[in-house]
């Protein structure tokens, strides 16, 4: 086994979406094995669907002995640091922007690779980005932030954007990665701290 640029993005990304799915199933007070489903499935649900979509299979973790370890590593942490953990009030919100940009990037290159209509590897991104989040918050019966009003799955969307635009500009393919992760991180925390949402399509009080 070894670690390429994508490859360790991607670990990143379960690292960060696995230890946010235990952490939310530990908030809903769920046994261990609970914690170890709702840990998986938000670690590795965006890129299991992302494959399934564009016929990479056998999906990636399933070849993968790296995910499923970092997964575990995750689940781990989790479990044994959670009293420590818990004193970062916004550590979720870190975790969710630090894996929603990382699993995002990965996703367009993975699209890229498979030679997808840029608009096509931007929905990929999207896609990849945003599902997991959104399968941990369905099985923990929570309304996804994807469907809120947050600011989510439009940071991917501009963040995909960007990766297109640089494209023309710089030829270091994990520069424009990079670069395009730091945008989203950059918009998800730009609008929580400036308190920015989406449009109010219901008018009326905000929820």
């Amino acid at each position: 086994m070894f670690f390429t640029f994508h490859n360790t993005i991607e670990l990143l990304g379960i690292l960060a979406f696995g230890v946010s799915g235990a952490l939310s199933a530990m908030q809903k007070r769920l046994d261990i094995f609970g914690v170890l489903v709702i840990t998986f499935i938000t670690a590795i649900g965006g890129g299991t669907l992302r494959d399934m979509l564009i016929g990479s299979l056998p999906v990636a973790w399933i070849l993968d002995l790296q995910a499923i370890t970092t997964l575990l590593v995750a689940y781990l942490l989790a479990l044994f640091f959670n009293k420590y953990i818990r004193l970062y009030t916004h550590l979720l919100f870190w975790l969710d922007t630090a894996g929603l940009a990382l699993f995002c990037v990965v996703a367009i290159d993975k699209g890229i690779a498979f030679n997808l209509h840029p608009m096509v590897c931007v929905a990929l991104g999207t896609i990849t980005g945003c599902f997991g989040g959104i399968f941990r918050d369905v099985v923990l019966n929570e309304i996804p932030y994807v469907f809120r009003k947050d600011v989510y799955a439009s940071a991917c969307i501009a963040g995909g954007i960007v990766f297109f635009g640089l494209i023309h500009f710089i030829d270091d393919r994990n520069l424009i990665s990079i670069l395009s992760g730091v945008v989203i991180a950059l918009i998800r925390i730009g609008a929580k701290y400036f308190g920015l949402q989406m449009p109010d399509i219901y008018g009326g009080k905000k929820s």
